[in-house]
């Protein structure tokens, strides 16, 4: 695998869980990153000291937790439906209450296959 297609595959899938973890070491790494700073997964597992360093190295704004959501939404705002199927329909949810999700089982059964 080039570097070129780790990188594609590492951004591809951060949001997949349980599936980077088993792939290049890269790919998880970037996802275990992702999930540590942005959902806190493994906040607990690291001494006050690592996670004060990386902040002080890597300030986060005072309001961080929403800023990240703003700036989601924002970059998908105007293409709803690529949130299909991952947790950018969330966010859509939270900032738009009219948003209705595409729905897996729907699509299913209305597809063109008999049975």
């Amino acid at each position: 695998m080039s570097d070129l297609d780790v990188v594609w595959t590492a951004i591809a899938l951060h949001t997949a869980p349980r599936i980077p973890e088993h792939m290049h070491p890269v790919v998880a790494l970037v996802t275990a990153g992702v999930e540590m700073d942005v959902l806190g997964l493994t906040y607990a597992e690291y001494p006050d000291g690592e996670r004060e360093a990386v902040v002080a190295a890597h300030p986060r704004t005072e309001h961080f937790k929403e800023d990240i959501i703003q700036a989601f939404y924002d970059g998908i705002k105007h293409k709803p439906r690529t949130t299909f199927g991952n947790v950018k329909a969330d966010v859509l949810a939270d900032k738009e209450p009219r948003f209705v999700r595409g729905d897996f089982c729907r699509v299913i059964r209305e597809s063109a296959w008999r049975g």
